[in-house]
């Protein structure tokens, strides 16, 4: 005689998960156990799928907010990755007094803005006409440096400069080799030059041939330059200039030399080169 298994195998008694059929009562405390185990289950895989979509935006954002979108971009263009994280970790952002060249420790760094900066009498100084070839008038006192870092040692030092061009200021970020002295990269991240012209000051490819160039000469002073005419690869000082764009090129190296003389970083770098080869100290 054949049992009766009605009651075991009736619908209300049967749970579905994927291929797998549980024969569990639904007003059981199994089945209870079961739905809560399963809705975690589908929570977690909803979870982590958003946090691995919403990653790149999330660190778009902090990228933007702590004003290192600019900086990474650079060394990325330099170092030929992707990988932005790594990059941001081995990036020191300091904060340093231009007059001096020595870092400032009782200012919170994430909280310097330098444009506000730039334009409070308590926070900046005014440039003497006969030192203000970038034509900017007026400079913050501290400057943002950020060291980015290889085995505990500083491998390219990002400066931001900025000045004017034939229309717009100018900003950007200069990567130098831990020499102090030898160019890494150029980014030029805002301006307002002239379309099909001046805007070129932007292009990656006029842009590479930054890369090798040196700033100083061996008495210590500026001398690199955009020049008219082809640029030999192994001249030093000298790019190329962007066709049509006299004034965008000499602002370029004005704004450079500006900030690479004595009332900008040479008083910051002087001291960096002095401790050329020790062990980087964060």
């Amino acid at each position: 005689m054949l049992s009766d298994n009605s009651d075991q195998m009736s619908p209300d008694n049967v749970t579905t998960v994927g291929n797998h059929v549980f024969n569990v009562r639904k007003d059981s405390v199994a089945h209870t156990i079961l739905v809560a185990f399963v809705v975690s289950l589908i929570c977690s895989v909803l979870v982590s799928t958003s946090v691995i979509l919403l990653r790149p935006r999330q660190l778009e954002n902090q990228l933007i907010h702590s004003g290192h979108r600019n900086v990474i971009q650079l060394i990325e263009s330099i170092e030929k990755t992707g990988n932005v994280e790594e990059i941001l970790a081995r990036i020191d952002t300091r904060l340093i007094d231009l007059a001096t060249g020595e870092y400032v420790t009782d200012i919170d760094v994430s909280q310097f803005k330098p444009r506000e900066a730039a334009s409070d009498p308590s926070l900046s100084v005014v440039i003497p006409p006969d030192l203000d070839i970038a034509m900017i008038e007026r400079r913050a006192r501290f400057a943002t440096v950020n060291l980015f870092k290889e085995n505990n040692r500083i491998k390219y030092i990002v400066l931001p400069v900025y000045g004017s061009g034939m229309w717009s200021t100018l900003y950007g970020y200069i990567a130098l080799e831990a020499d102090g002295n030898t160019i890494a990269g150029l980014k030029i991240y805002e301006h307002a030059e002239t379309p099909g012209i001046g805007d070129k000051v932007d292009n990656p490819a006029w842009l590479g041939k930054w890369q090798g160039k040196h700033i100083y000469q061996e008495d210590g002073t500026p001398a690199i330059e955009i020049v008219k005419g082809k640029v030999a690869a192994e001249t030093q000082y000298q790019v190329d200039a962007l066709t049509g764009a006299t004034k965008t090129g000499e602002g370029v190296t004005k704004l450079l030399r500006y900030w690479f003389g004595n009332h900008g970083f040479q008083p910051y770098l002087k001291k960096l080169r002095n401790k050329e080869g020790e062990t980087y100290d964060r």
